[in-house]
């Protein structure tokens, strides 16, 4: 069963988090029910940016991503080789080590400030 690990972030997940996952789950799922709010304006629909992640470990474990997400991810803030929208990813059967980014672009965030 391979481990989600997700790097301290000052405001989603301040301490970092392993989480256990099956082979298969969809990543933002994995974070939603282990109380890491990942901010998904689209609904987990691939229609926005707000979900990106850095896969710093497992990378080559995950399937490709499609022309859409990588459309979309062009328009994502702090871009890397090894960025993905985690509503698209789903967990293969290595250990994830994820870094969600310090800022997003949502021009509808509901957020309280």
């Amino acid at each position: 069963m391979p481990q989600v690990i997700f790097l301290p972030h000052n405001e989603i997940c301040p301490e970092g988090a392993v989480i256990q996952a099956e082979v298969g789950d969809n990543l933002i799922e994995v974070a939603l029910k282990n109380h890491i709010e990942i901010e998904h304006a689209c609904e987990m629909s691939c229609a926005c940016t707000t979900c990106h992640v850095i896969v710093r470990e497992g990378f080559d474990s995950l399937a490709e991503s499609d022309e859409l997400e990588d459309d979309l991810l062009d328009k994502a803030w702090g871009l890397e080789p090894d960025s993905r929208l985690s509503c698209q990813v789903e967990v293969g059967d290595e250990d994830l080590v994820i870094e969600i980014p310090k800022y997003t672009i949502n021009q509808v965030s509901e957020a309280k400030i």
